[in-house]
Formats: structure tokens, sequence, C-alpha cells
């Protein structure tokens, strides 16, 4: 039941975003985008020498790779933090192989573990922290933290532990704290804890301990000072059975939930107790305490007793021979209470403080009456509905009071005469006033929480004599309006939460006298105005988070030391005119800027462009989130110099431009979730060399180069998790940089699946096989050589010796050719398709979703697709020649992505032949995209096209898609006129 608990704080789910797509008959070339660097000797020896170069640096460094194939590196802002690995909830039945040596922190809990073998933890020397928790551990071999010089907390907690051998634990000299408890633990070997010179805290409850012997091992460590015992197989707690050399320094004994008969100190063992938890102890007909000696507590401040069975006449005993007893708490212990206990307890002349939270208490008036020597007392979730009057009056030290999660209705009157007061909780009540006397003389208080209740109005009297309150805390209540609340007392207030109210308008100067303000939270969706002067005043205000409508008259002119700003913009209300923001002028200080917009909008509801982060050059940290539609202007931050972190998310960023970082060159963390962004290359294009941590989860990114990546060198941290990735050798090179790099962390890159194509869906992006795209560099280098040596000799040759033959046979070729076409374009049948559709697979979509629903369904026209009207079992090659010629005409849907695939390579060059060759207007370029002539100068044939014809552009006829299949058509129904004298398409501006 206990580890059920625990582990429902660790649960979190995934889920995986996999898409679909065609055949890679049009990928990319396999060794597009490989980086390829080796020496000149055969693919075999080279191979053989980088895998032994591999394990030599691994056998050198284990951690030489951040590649981690179950476990997360939690970043951090401070790059002297040590590493802190996550490896929690990951199914793991072993420890991972791949934590890095460095590590100061590893998260194991919640996994599925059953041993731990001497070698896992090898090379650990820097672990300060160890989570085992919450895993089915049995055993564990001894040594096996031997290595782990310098762990000081080990948490083993609920797992299946059942002894304790004596070399389990060597080597932690320096552990300060080991939780065991919910295990099976039987039997403690002697030795158990002998290297434990540090141990201060050890917790052992809920096992299966039989002896109170067992634990005389922890008695003799020098440092133990909290031992928890609970919840085991005692029968008694007696230390005459505890043979001890020397005193033990134990200051907190916890026995709790024990079923023990008997509580026994009669030996001079504890000298220096000080607390002891007999919470759920003891059995019917109750829990012995034998104490004969009152000297042997002599130390005890503090008892708590919850649930405990014991008699009445024994709980008297009890506190009777205490005469040090300073805290005392009786939870779930209304019978005793009830029963006069408190007469008793209030005659302890040390008492100072007194839980009796979770006990349905009565009679208060006449029992708490007589407890005047009490400075902290805490009667939360004690079933009130109301505070009897003198039950707490005479009280003249108390500092500390607690009233909380019961159902008071007012401020109990008895707090009038507590001049003594610093801290009133009255939260989670259902007190709907507050009158101008409830506070009258509590003068002295610092804090006071109303947090919960039903409060709906604030009287100009309330808060004018708490003129040292540092804290206020009216949030969730039903305030509709603040009032003059604010503009008496409270000089000294510090810390103002009223977030979650009823209050739709922030008049002006509603803050004006809280001149000592520092932290202010006023967050509601039902905020609908906010006045120009409603923050006048707040002179030291240095946080800020507030609701605003989306058009608001707000100034902040005043808030000359503001460092930290964040607005939530609610989106259902908008005033009649427009605003312009001119408050954001004037926060020259703030350092933390953060909007948030969290319903949908239809347009830009938050105006931040350049002018109004201008006097921010101070600003560290930008948030947007849900606030653009697209893109920022690339100058936004061209006044923000100092920018570490930046997170635009929930935003259309497809437009991005690479313009936007170069004022930023400082930037350490950026976050572009859930932005629509289908390329990293705009990071290769600007100077982020500051770059520790890259956030760019949940976008449709399918390849990315390695080169983007490598050109951030201080780069640490990147998440790429739920990204459509191609599985194909353009993503060879980004999946080695992965699996080899020993400086940024692929968050969860072993868990990254492949989208396309459509045979690799759901498997792993690591998992694929890139030997297959590599390129022996040696053998290149000697066929170029060589190839190259051969034609400038052949070269020459043909020049000097045979140009006149050969060029007396190529005319001669060229008539043979021409003739056989003649003859056979007259045997030629009728074209069976209208058009050749030629594209890239990237433009699949384009294809199905733009092209075929006019050009097939709505003109009518026979189209020729690859995927449907190939014929089977016949080579590409001629499947393109014969969809070529036996179609109308070839049209090619040109992109960049369509320049670099070879196929489409093939199927333009075939198509233009066939134009030189019938002299006859069969080819129609449409562009998708707006291609530089730098990317055209590879492909000569493509530009001497357009020099001479013109093509049609889809970018340019976004919002005339009509105008444009118009031109389609007539590009279609042109017959077989020569092409010189054919009635050519309209350029892009006709589209």
């Amino acid at each position: 039941m206990v580890c059920n608990v625990l582990s429902s704080f660790y649960r979190f789910t995934t889920s995986d975003n996999i898409s679909s797509s065609k055949s890679p008959r049009h990928s990319n070339s396999p060794a597009r985008n490989l980086k390829i660097s080796t020496p000149a000797m055969g693919s075999s020896s080279w191979y053989l020498t980088q895998r032994l170069l591999v394990l030599l640096l691994c056998h050198l460094n284990p951690s030489v790779s951040y590649s981690l194939k179950n476990c997360t590196i939690d970043y951090s802002e401070d790059v002297l933090a040590g590493i802190s690995l996550d490896c929690s909830n990951r199914k793991l039945v072993t420890i991972p192989e791949d934590i890095p040596r460095n590590a100061v922190t590893v998260k194991l809990h919640t996994n599925l573990i059953e041993r731990i073998n001497r070698d896992d933890f090898v090379n650990l020397s820097k672990l300060s922290i160890l989570m085992l928790d919450l895993n089915q551990i049995y055993h564990v071999d001894d040594g096996s933290f031997i290595h782990m010089v310098s762990l000081t907390r080990l948490y083993m907690r609920c797992n299946k532990l059942t002894n304790l051998t004596g070399n389990l634990f060597r080597g932690l000299s320096n552990l300060t704290t080991l939780d065991l408890s919910t295990n099976s633990i039987q039997f403690i070997h002697t030795s158990a804890f002998q290297s434990l010179f540090s141990l201060q805290t050890v917790m052992l409850q809920n096992n299966e301990l039989q002896r109170i012997a067992d634990i005389q091992p922890l008695l003799q460590l020098p440092h133990l000072q909290n031992l928890s015992i609970g919840a085991n197989q005692f029968s008694s707690f007696q230390t005459k059975d505890l043979l001890l050399s020397k005193p033990s320094g134990l200051k907190m004994l916890d026995v709790s939930d024990s079923k023990f008969e008997k509580f026994s100190i009669t030996t001079h063992i504890f000298p220096h107790l000080e607390a002891i938890d007999l919470s759920a102890s003891g059995h019917s007909p109750g829990l012995k305490w034998d104490i004969p000696d009152k000297t042997l507590l002599k130390n005890i401040t503090q008892l708590y007793f919850s649930n405990t069975s014991i008699s009445f006449e024994g709980i008297q005993r009890v506190l009777q021979s205490l005469n040090s007893l300073a805290h005392l708490r009786l939870n779930y212990m209304e019978k005793w209470i009830n029963n006069t206990l408190l007469a008793t307890v209030c005659k302890i002349p040390t008492l100072k403080r007194l839980d009796l939270f979770y006990s349905r208490v009565s009679n208060l008036s006449t029992e708490l009456g007589t407890c005047s020597q009490l400075s902290e007392l805490d009667l939360s979730d004690t079933h009130m509905t109301e505070l009897p009057k003198g039950s707490i009056r005479f009280m003249k030290q108390l500092r500390y009071l607690n009233v909380g999660t019961n159902s008071l209705t007012k401020v109990p009157d008895d707090i009038r005469s507590l001049s003594s007061l610093e801290i009133l909780i009255l939260t989670d009540n259902e007190i709907s006033c507050l009158s101008c006397d409830d506070f009258i003389n509590t003068t002295r208080l610092t804090e006071l929480h109303l947090n919960i209740n039903h409060i709906a109005k604030l009287n100009r009297c309330v808060f004018e004599n708490l003129t040292e309150l540092k804290v206020l805390d009216m949030s969730d209540n039903l305030l509709w309006t603040f009032a003059d609340a604010f503009k008496t007392g409270l000089k000294k207030l510090k810390f103002l939460y009223l977030s979650q109210n009823d209050v739709s308008v922030f008049e002006d100067h509603v803050f004006e006298s809280l001149g000592s303000l520092e932290y202010l939270e006023v967050v509601s969706h039902k905020v609908g105005r906010v006045y120009p002067n409603s923050f006048e005043g707040l002179d030291n205000l240095q946080t800020l988070s507030v609701s605003l409508p989306l058009e608001y008259e707000c100034n902040f002119r005043g808030l000359k030391r503001l460092e930290n700003l964040t607005i939530y913009l609610n989106t259902d209300f908008k005033n009649s005119r427009p605003s312009y923001y001119e408050d954001l002028f004037h926060l020259k200080s703030l350092k933390v800027f953060t909007v948030i917009c969290k319903k949908d909008h239809d347009g830009l509801p938050f105006d931040v462009r350049i002018e109004r982060l201008q006097a921010m050059n101070h600003l560290e940290d930008f948030t947007a989130q849900n606030i653009y539609i697209s893109a920022p202007h690339p100058g936004t931050f061209q006044f923000n110099p100092q920018l570490k972190s930046l997170t635009i998310g929930q935003t259309d960023l497809s437009d991005l431009l690479p313009e936007l970082f170069e004022p930023i060159p400082n930037l350490q963390a950026l976050d572009l979730s859930n932005s629509k962004l289908k390329s990293l290359d705009f990071l290769a294009q600007v100077n982020l060399s500051a770059l520790r941590c890259l956030k760019l989860s949940d976008n449709e990114i399918t390849v990315i180069n390695e080169t983007v990546l490598q050109s951030l060198p201080a780069l640490t941290y990147l998440d790429l998790s739920n990204n459509p990735f191609t599985c194909d050798c353009s993503n060879a090179g980004f999946i080695q940089w992965v699996k080899s790099n020993t400086q940024t962390q692929v968050v969860n890159g072993h868990q990254y699946t492949c989208s396309f194509p459509v045979a690799a869906q759901g498997s792993k992006l690591l998992d694929f096989d890139t030997q297959s795209c590599r390129m022996d560099i040696s053998s290149l280098c000697f066929i170029s050589s060589t190839s190259l040596i051969v034609l400038t000799l052949l070269t020459s040759f043909i020049y000097h010796f045979l140009r006149w033959q050969l060029a007396y046979t190529f005319y001669l070729f060229l008539a043979f050719l021409y003739d056989n076409r003649r003859k056979k374009k007259k045997k030629r049948a009728p074209h069976r398709y209208d058009a050749f559709i030629s594209y890239s697979v990237h433009d699949e979509a384009w294809v199905y979703r733009e092209m075929l629903p006019v050009l097939e369904g709505k003109q009518g026209w026979r189209l020729c697709l690859h995927h449907r009207d190939f014929q089977p079992g016949k080579a590409i090659i001629e499947n393109i020649t014969d969809a070529i010629y036996d179609s109308r005409k070839t049209i090619c849907v040109i992109s960049q992505c369509y320049l670099q695939s070879e196929w489409c390579s093939r199927e333009i060059q075939m198509a233009s032949f066939r134009l030189f060759d019938e002299q006859k207007d069969v080819l129609i370029l449409l562009f998708l995209e707006d291609i530089p002539a730098q990317l055209l100068s590879p492909y000569y044939r493509m530009r001497k096209l357009l020099k001479k014809r013109t093509y049609l552009s889809w970018r340019q006829a976004d919002q005339h898609s009509g105008v444009f299949w118009q031109n389609v058509r007539r590009a279609l129904e042109t017959g077989d006129a020569p092409a010189d004298n054919a009635d050519l398409l309209t350029g892009p501006s006709g589209c």
C-alpha cells in the first residue's frame, strides 16, 4: 500500500507521434548529406582502426557518449552544477550501463530492477545521491557500492530486500542518509553498518525485524542522530536488550506504527535523545511506558502521539515523567483530549508547542484556558465550527496559531486579545466577512493567511492596525472589489496573494499605499479591465503575476524595480478602444518577462513588437506561449542583447528567419516546442555560440543535418521528442552524431521513432543501419584520380588525332537517329495519358491535396502517377520512359527536394530530351517554391529551359489558386504544334 502511494508521485505517460509516407523511390541520394573524412586506406582496415579507437576511448571514459538509451540528464542553468540523471519510470530491469561517470545524482526509482551487481556502479566516484526506491530489488552483491566514495544519500525504500550482509555497504564512508523502509528485512549482519562512519539518518520502518538487538550495530555509529524502526515485528522496545559499549548520540527515535507491549528505557544509552515518535503504536490493552528514572529522558523536548494505543492513566504518567517537554503532538487522540487530558498537558511548564490537528476536540474553553505558556498552537482540521470564547484568550505568549481546514464562519473573537501573535492561519474555512475589530490588537502579525474562504468584500479598516504584516494571502476567495482595503496600514507588507477571486476591475491607485510590496500575485480569469494607474505606488515591487484583458489601459510606469513580470491574457475581455502598451517602455529593470494566452484566438492577442521591448535592455528571460500567430519580426530583440533564455511556444514558426537571433548572442536556452518547425537550417545561419539548451519537441522536423548541430559549440541539451523523423540515409549523419558526440545529450534519443518511409514506421531512429550509407573515401579518391588522368590523356589524344573523324561520325549518327525516329512516329499509337506527373516524395502531400482533386476531379485529365500506373516488375527507367512518351505532356513539380532527388533528375532529363527531339511543347514546369539562381547552377539544362520558357509558380499564386489551375489547363490543352510557335504559358506574374 505504501509503495503504491509513493509510486503515484513518479508516474507519467508518453505518446508517440507516428505518421506515414510513400515508398522511398524519390528519396534523396544516400550519401548526399554524409560527411566523410577518413585517411587513404582500405575500407576494412579503416573500419577496424575506427572500431579500435572507439573501444579505446570508451575504455578510458565509459561515459564518452551522451546518447543515453534509458535516461535523461536534467538540464541545469548552473554550468558548475553536477549532472543529475533521471532514469525513473522506464521499466528498467537492470542498472543502465551508460551512466555518465561524472553524474552527481541518479534517479532510478519506479522501475523493475531486481538485482544490484557488483559492477553496476563502477567508476561513479562522484555520485552523491542515488534513488533506487520502488523497484523489485531482492539481492545486492557485496561491495556493489565500494566505488561510490562520494555518496551521501541512498534511498532503497519499497523493495524486496530480506538480508543486510556484512559487506553490503562497504565503501560508503561519507553516507549520511540511508532509507531502507518498506522492504522485507529480517536479518542484519553485525558488520553491515560498520563502514558507515558518517551516517546520521537511518529509516528501517515497515520491515520484518524480530529482535530489538538487530539495531544495535546502528546505535554504535558515532554520528547517528535520527532512527526510524517502526512497523517491524518487535514485541517491545527495552534498552536492557541493547548492549552498547558506549552511549549513543541518537537525538530522534521513531517507533511509530509498532505493536509494542512495552516501551522501556532503563539504561543510560540515550543521553542526547530529544524526540520520540510513538504514533499508532501499542495494542490492547495499551502500551506500557516504563521509564522509572526521569533523568534518563532529561533532554526530551518533542513527543508525538497520533492514534497511539495507550490508556488514559498511561499517557498521564508519560507526560508527568518528562520535565523538559516543549513540543507535544496529539493527533487522532480526541478520546483522551475530551477526557480532561488537556488539563494535564497544560500543567507542563516547559511546553511551548501543542499540535491537536486531526482530532475532534470539544470543551476547548475549559481545557485550553490554562495553557497560557504556549507559543505555538495547531488546531487545524479539528472539525470546529467555532472557537469558543475564552479558549485561547489567556495565551499571552502565543506567536503561532493555525485554525485552518475547519468550518469557521468568522474570525474567532479570542484572536483580538492575542497581542503577541505573529503568524495566523485561517486557511480553508467558511469565513465570509471580516470586521474592523478582527485584528484590532494583533499588531505584531507578520503573516496572515485567509485563502480558500468565502470573503466577498474588504472594508478599509480591516488591516489598518497590521503595521508589521509582511505576508497576506487572500487568494481563492469571492472578492469582487478591493475597495480601499490596501490604502491604510500594511506599511511593511512584502508579499500579497490575491489570485482566483471575482474581481473584474482593477481601480486606479488600488495598491498605492503598499510602498514596501515586493511580490504581488493577482491572477484570475474574471479580470476584464485594468485602469491606467492601478499599480501606482508600488515602487519596490520586484515580481508581478497578473491577469489582463487583451486590450488594457494599465500603466507600469511606476514599477522602476520590477524584475519579473508574468501576464496571463484573458481572451474573453476586450476594451472598447485598442491599447498601445506605452507602459512597457518604463520596465527598464525587467529581467524575466512571460506572456501566456491559454485560450485559442483568431488574431494577434498581444503586441510584443520591437519598440515594446526597447527599454528592457536587462531582459534575460522571455517567454511567449500561444501569443504570436506567426514568427516574430526579425528585429524583435535588437534592444535585448542580455537575453539568455527564449521560449516561443504554441506558435506557427514555419516562416522563422534566422535574423531573429542575431541581436542575442548570449542566448543559452532556446525553447521552440510545438511551433510547426520543419527544418533546423536557420540555426546554422546565425551565431549561437553560447547556446546550451535547445528544445524542439512536438514539431514537424523529418531530416536533420548534423552540421547544423555542430555549429552550436556549447550545446549540452537537445530535446527533439515527438518529431516525424525519416529513417533513411538523409539522416545518417545525424544518427551517427547522436551516437558519437561526447558533449550534447539528445534527450530520449533512443526512443525516437520513424515516421517515414512507410516500411520503417514504428522502428527506432537510432536502429537505422548507417553502414549502407558509407562511402570508401580511399577508393573514391583512387577511382576519381585515375579516371581524371585517363580522361585527360584520352581527350588530348582524340583532339589531336581523331577530332575530324569523330565530328563526321557524330553527324552521321544524328542523321540515323532522326530517320529512325521518323519511322517510329508513324507507327506510334495515340497517347494513353494527358500528362505524367514528376514529383519528389517530400511534395507528395501537395500533389494529393492540391493537384489531383483539380486536374483529375474537376478538369477531367488523365494523369499518370508512378505508384498507380507503373508496371510491376519492369525496370524503373523503362517505366519512366514509357510514361513520358505515352503522355502528351510532362508536368514537373519542382522544389529544392526535387532538385536533390536522383530519380527526379532523370525524369526531367528524359522529358527535355523528348522536347528537343520532337520539337513540341510537351514540358510544363511548375515551381512550388522560389529557388535562388545559385541553387539551379548545377542543373544547366534546367537553367537553359527557364531562359527560353516561362513557368508556373505556386507560391505567387497562393491567393489566386483558381487562376493558377486555369493556366495549367491552358498548358495541357495546347496541341502538338512546334514548341517555338506554341502559346507559351504565363509566367509567375500571371498566377
